[in-house]
């Protein structure tokens, strides 16, 4: 029996539904971790939506373009690599959109990243936990080459749609949040696509807001998300021109702001939201005054075992 595929409008209906669920997350103000009040550090609070994370954005705006343009046939299944974030937000907005999900994904993601995955309902492939997002991203491919009638293949690492959502949501909300009063903006680097997107726009908005773009110091770090770039696949849209710096993080730094600021501010920060955080506060301390704005891609949920380490 052919399926029927649904028509443009009525994916515009549905997706319409499910973005209300997308972005316009809150900025908080991190005031006892900066005491200097001539210099005041934002953070957008990015697990306040749909998936509980910044990848929200991205994957949503990747399925809402392949529905309205029709690269995501019926009876597909949307096809990617993620070291769980990503992989999660596919998941709710592709079970909110009745879109099946595979996921290629490291075997050594949290337990509750592969929980929540399997309570979304999506197809988890386990790949090499020494490979990273790497060897997950290698596999997605091998699936595609060989079954691409059977996939929409995402592949966040080079899709334009991701770095875009962050262009036209992300940057946007921090420029309006701010009164275009921000004049540094802190992010680390992953598939990039937080940090090139809502760069790009800042930087037309207001050029002179100075970029920092951040990294693990090591291929080795416990900051999961993000990539080092120097040993790792760089993702295709990424720009390093875009950053006036760039700053190294140090694992051992972020964890230990995770419990100065959950006893300080009462944020329950994951290890990447710890790492801009530190990011930012280096930055800050470098000024006299000024408006720092970075991201918290999400909170402590889904990282027990880091949570047990530091508070058991």
């Amino acid at each position: 029996m052919q399926t029927i595929s649904p028509a443009p409008e009525i994916w515009a209906t549905r997706l319409s539904q499910v973005a209300t669920y997308i972005g316009n997350t809150p900025l908080a103000r991190l005031e006892k971790v900066q005491p200097n009040p001539r210099v005041k550090i934002l953070a957008k609070l990015e697990w306040q939506q749909m998936g509980a994370s910044v990848k929200a954005r991205p994957a949503f705006n990747i399925l809402k373009e392949a529905l309205l343009s029709g690269a995501l046939a019926p009876g597909q299944r949307l096809l990617d690599a993620s070291s769980g974030n990503t992989g999660i937000a596919y998941g709710a907005i592709g079970a909110a959109l009745g879109i099946p999900v595979s996921l290629c994904l490291p075997e050594n993601a949290s337990s509750e990243r592969k929980i929540n995955l399997r309570a979304l309902g999506v197809e988890i492939i386990y790949t090499s936990p020494f490979e990273l997002t790497d060897g997950a991203q290698q596999k997605a491919k091998e699936m595609y080459a060989q079954a691409p009638h059977r996939y929409f293949y995402a592949d966040q690492y080079a899709n334009v749609h991701n770095w875009q959502a962050h262009y036209f949501g992300t940057a946007e909300e921090i420029f309006a949040q701010t009164q275009g009063q921000i004049t540094h903006f802190v992010a680390g680097l992953g598939t990039t696509g937080t940090f090139t997107g809502t760069s790009r726009r800042l930087r037309e908005l207001n050029p002179n807001i100075r970029r920092i773009a951040l990294h693990p110091d090591t291929p080795l770090h416990g900051l999961e998300g993000w990539k080092h770039l120097e040993t790792a696949l760089v993702p295709k849209f990424y720009d390093p021109a875009l950053a006036h710096e760039h700053r190294e993080v140090d694992t051992a730094r972020a964890y230990a702001l995770i419990r100065q600021v959950a006893r300080a501010e009462g944020w329950l920060l994951s290890p990447s939201s710890a790492a801009n955080l530190a990011g930012a506060l280096e930055v800050a301390q470098t000024l006299d005054e000024g408006l720092v704005v970075t991201v918290f891609p999400d909170s402590a949920d889904k990282y027990s075992e880091v949570m047990k380490k530091l508070f058991a």
